[in-house]
């Protein structure tokens, strides 16, 4: 693959910042040397193709990962030096994988969120931050479903409504969109257009939809082999030449209602 410059960013004192990241399993490098600045505020989608290594940057920014070598740091805190608990008053993640070993209810899920708040015993103000949750993501009259009876789209909104709880001014997203049908990923993707915009939050998300990515967020950071290819508007990352090279596919590019979308030729 050819080198491509990393399009510009801002220095930012606030924000998360990723210097000289590197992660290795058994020999491979799965994040090499990955420095990056993402400002607060906006809705940031990591793309590129699969073993690009964009689920394992995103956990080591949650500190669910050690770094090999390099540093992040969330505004003020140190990721690998803050306590977990003051970590996780600022910074939520959703994983991509979720196996709840107990039967529970909507509300006690959703409940969950406010942990590192309460330490599970729940005051009035976090009731209302859970009630809060339920009313954004719609889920009311699930509050009392069992989580295990519900379509896989209200099981995310759920996940969801949990991180929401939290109450983080920081919302890391592992590919949330996976299994969900059109309908359900465009519901998906708008609640977190409106937690940006509405709450305030910074949101980064793994997605594969690379123009889904084109159509909500306001940064792309494109990744390949671990590292990271481009960072910047959809304007600037969905390029055909640029796009070619991070997916190794051919894709043409054009506007509709503004915005890029890409369409993968058939050659």
């Amino acid at each position: 693959m050819t080198s491509t410059a990393v399009l510009p960013h801002a220095a930012t004192s606030s924000g998360i910042a990723i210097r000289e990241v590197t992660k290795s399993y058994d020999g491979t490098t799965v994040v090499d040397r990955v420095t990056l600045d993402l400002p607060r505020g906006g809705l940031t989608c990591l793309v590129g193709p699969n073993g690009a290594g964009k689920s394992t940057l995103l956990s080591i920014v949650a500190r669910l990962l050690p770094a090999d070598e390099g540093e992040v740091h969330v505004d003020d805190l140190d990721v690998t030096r803050c306590e977990s608990s003051v970590l996780a008053r600022r910074l939520a993640i959703l994983r991509q994988e979720h196996h709840l070993a107990v039967r529970l209810r909507v509300r006690d899920l959703v409940g969950f969120g406010r942990f590192p708040h309460c330490g599970g015993r729940l005051r009035p103000v976090d009731v209302e931050h859970v009630d809060r949750a339920l009313h954004y993501l719609d889920l009311e009259d699930l509050a009392d479903r069992f989580v295990d009876e519900l379509s896989g789209g209200q099981r995310q909104r759920v996940l969801i409504a949990m991180v929401v709880a939290q109450d983080t001014d920081y919302v890391l997203l592992d590919e949330p969109l996976n299994n969900l049908d059109m309908r359900h990923a465009l519901g998906i993707l708008r609640l977190l257009r409106r937690a940006v915009d509405e709450l305030g939050k910074t949101v980064v998300v793994v997605v594969h939809d690379l123009n889904a990515a084109a159509a909500f967020a306001d940064r792309i950071v494109a990744m390949r082999d671990g590292r990271v290819v481009a960072a910047g508007s959809p304007d600037e990352v969905m390029r055909e030449g640029l796009l070619e090279e991070i997916f190794a596919v051919p894709i043409t590019v054009e506007r509709v209602q503004g915005r890029p979308v890409g369409h993968y030729l058939r050659r």
